[in-house]
């Protein structure tokens, strides 16, 4: 299936390995033009040749994007190099580990919610003007612990405010021609992660957690969200707005 993103020109955040990485390869695959970032430069240039040896225009940018600065640069390089923003995937987030109760709740909000804010904001003229050639799209990578109970407090508080945040962005640009969706990722495991960690240090009870949680009996792979997330992003979903759509092999609980 054509998927229409050939050409177009996509960010993606935290794409130096794992999910996000994963996501700019599917989106490479598909033809588009690529604007990558994470903070370390090493993974990420290594990750932009990749994306280059599959054929793809590629540039990569490392920022911290819970920095106003950081997002700028992202938005202005796809711009300048590209000549604009189709596509947006907030990828980057996570928790932050510290005793802290300042870091690590601020660092949560500034991770999840206000990053995805501040890009989708600095990206939506760009979006905008994106729509006479098929419309511009933004999905964002959330949890299904944003969607129901899990994980640590403050992961859990917010993933489920970026979801929310979404349908929010969603609802008020889709009469601009912006689609806004998420995608709840279930336990994914990939070299680098904690839960392909997990599974090399204590594969015993990391097997008893899969059987107790996963219905489909294993973990999933990283390319398994890219494909719903390049399909998210593409004309082919137009009539999907506003959507969290986990991807979880059955893990989630939630009847919604």
């Amino acid at each position: 299936m054509d998927l229409g993103l050939s050409g177009r020109s996509v960010i993606v955040t935290g794409a130096s390995r794992g999910i996000g990485r994963a996501i700019a390869e599917a989106f490479a695959r598909e033809g588009a033009r690529l604007t990558i970032c994470a903070r370390t430069a090493g993974p990420l240039e290594e990750a932009r040749t990749h994306l280059e040896s599959l054929g793809a225009e590629a540039q990569a940018v490392a920022v911290d994007v819970t920095s106003e600065a950081g997002c700028t640069q992202i938005v202005e390089a796809a711009v300048a190099r590209f000549g604009g923003v189709d596509v947006l995937v907030n990828n980057a987030g996570g928790s932050i580990r510290s005793d802290d109760f300042d870091t690590r709740w601020l660092g949560a909000f500034d991770a999840n919610v206000r990053s995805v804010a501040r890009l989708s904001l600095l990206a939506k003229p760009h979006l905008a003007a994106a729509v006479p050639s098929g419309g511009g799209a933004v999905v964002n990578i959330a949890s299904i612990y944003g969607r129901e109970s899990g994980g640590g407090p403050e992961y859990n508080a917010t993933k489920s405010a970026q979801i929310a945040m979404s349908k929010a962005f969603a609802l008020d640009w889709a009469r601009e021609g912006i689609r806004v969706n998420t995608v709840a990722p279930g336990s994914i495991a990939f070299e680098g992660g904690s839960w392909g960690r997990r599974l090399a240090e204590d594969p015993d009870a990391t097997h008893e957690f899969i059987a107790r949680n996963i219905p489909s009996g294993r973990f999933g792979r990283a390319d398994e969200i890219a494909d719903v997330v390049v399909f998210l992003a593409s004309p082919r979903a137009s009539w999907v707005v506003g959507a969290a759509v986990n991807v979880d092999g059955g893990q989630s609980r939630s009847n919604i």
